[in-house]
């Protein structure tokens, strides 16, 4: 694989304006169009997937709800989590959903196996999952062959706001994070072996950092 993807790092960013700019980055974008990742971390916000049901969401309380675009159905983003969002040409990249779920989760898994944390990823329920806790969650959403949303990682976080939902749809599923697994960590340091895992494993070539935020696509 020749191809190279640029990474954007661009620290706390509102849920409603990263969406958008995802959309509008993907709409427009053409045949010769860069990949790029953004690296980011959102304040508090619910997201209901396409899939989501209204069930799921226990008691949200001051925390905002978000109906979304991607697959999969209710999560919880907040400060502390590490958030991915692959704006991939898959067809270009010649791999399906499948294969770029997969991929994805093995970067994650590879990732913290770094820091000595075994995780695995299971068949049935997208993630990535550390003793029967979930510490990652995918959720993607493919139009005409590219890719948006992405993967968020439990770091260095407040957990609570996942009991009051059924994170993913499963009643009781417990969660878990990096920083209770090993003790304190950097997210920054944490964004740094993400991204070149996931440059890995998508086979780019290499990666370069894009200055600037997200306003052009705003």
């Amino acid at each position: 694989m020749t191809h190279d993807v640029g990474v954007r790092e661009l620290g706390l960013i509102e849920y409603r304006a990263a969406w958008q700019a995802m959309q509008h980055f993907t709409n427009t974008r053409d045949a010769d169009s860069g990949d790029e990742i953004w690296l980011l971390q959102h304040p508090p916000v619910f997201t209901l997937g396409q899939a989501g049901k209204a069930e799921h969401l226990l008691f949200p309380g001051e925390i905002p709800v978000v109906q979304v675009d991607r697959g999969g159905q209710v999560t919880y983003h907040g400060p502390g989590q590490l958030v991915g969002y692959l704006l991939l040409d898959v067809r270009r990249l010649g791999i399906g959903v499948r294969e770029l779920v997969s991929r994805i989760e093995r970067s994650l898994i590879d990732l913290l196996a770094g820091y000595d944390v075994e995780a695995v990823a299971k068949p049935d329920a997208p993630g990535v999952y550390v003793g029967g806790a979930k510490i990652a969650s995918l959720g993607l959403r493919i139009r005409n062959g590219r890719s948006f949303h992405g993967l968020a990682l439990n770091v260095d976080m407040d957990l609570e706001p996942f009991r009051r939902i059924n994170p993913c749809g499963y009643a009781g599923l417990p969660m878990t994070q990096l920083r209770d697994l090993i003790g304190p960590i950097d997210i920054s340091e944490v964004a740094d072996r993400l991204r070149d895992h996931l440059v890995r494993q998508l086979g780019y070539a290499q990666q370069k950092t894009l200055a600037g935020g997200i306003e052009a696509y705003e």
